[in-house]
């Protein structure tokens, strides 16, 4: 009897079961992850200015050329009958192939990340040719400005002159004193719209050239911070 009672006591005893498993977050990944999604937009965004630096670039070296040949012939600047600025080479230089150096070093940024070790290290290089594209597109802009300030160099009924240099810049909106100037044949209208064009995409450049030095600071700033962060919470 006490043995078909202590069986009947077994059967009703519960089973007992496995507490539940309850995997632990792993919070590395999900600190990892904006880091590799800000990395990969940092240097996305450094490339796309480095491709849109180089129309501007070779747009302000085609215009300064442009300038050393009035109304498409070459005779006045052999005669040294152009504008003291264009010798300059605000467009050439400034604009032009000082301005491909950051686009080259913004399109190898991802090259430049792998090399270095450090994100941070490229970011660096980056701000470096930011404040080198911002010195040549500033460059450009002062000199095309001065330029279109003072007027074509052109031949008037009193000779080779320049007979806007003390009208303050009123000419450029006074078209009937444009006919001053004999020779070369539309050299204001030619001046004008080059030096106008030379103005614009310095314009650009220098905001381009703005952006990235934002940017790189930002992310050379910040990015150790967050890897502190990610570090700590490894830990």
């Amino acid at each position: 009897m006490g043995g078909q009672g202590g069986g009947k006591s077994l059967k009703t005893l519960p089973l007992l079961r496995p507490p539940p498993y309850f995997p632990v977050p792993d919070y590395s990944r999900l600190c990892s992850l904006p880091l590799l999604r800000v990395k990969m937009c940092s240097l996305g965004f450094a490339r796309s200015l480095g491709f849109a630096l180089i129309p501007l670039a070779t747009c302000c070296i085609v215009a300064n050329i442009l300038l050393f040949f009035p109304d498409g012939k070459m005779n006045f600047v052999k005669d040294e009958h152009v504008t003291t600025y264009v010798w300059y080479f605000m467009g050439i230089g400034g604009g032009g192939l000082v301005m491909l150096i950051p686009a080259c070093v913004f399109l190898g940024m991802g090259k430049c990340a792998d090399s270095c070790g450090t994100d941070s290290c490229a970011m660096c290089g980056s701000v470096f040719a930011a404040l080198l594209g911002l010195a040549g597109s500033a460059y450009c802009f002062l000199i095309s400005a001065v330029a279109l300030f003072k007027g074509p160099y052109c031949f008037t009924q009193m000779g080779w002159r320049y007979p806007f240099e003390n009208d303050g810049g009123r000419y450029l909106f006074a078209r009937e004193k444009w006919s001053f100037c004999i020779q070369p044949a539309h050299i204001v209208e030619w001046n004008v719209t080059l030096l106008s064009i030379l103005l614009g995409l310095s314009t650009l450049e220098f905001l381009l050239c703005f952006l990235q030095l934002v940017s790189g600071l930002v992310n050379a700033v910040c990015r150790p911070c967050c890897y502190k962060q990610e570090y700590s919470l490894n830990a």
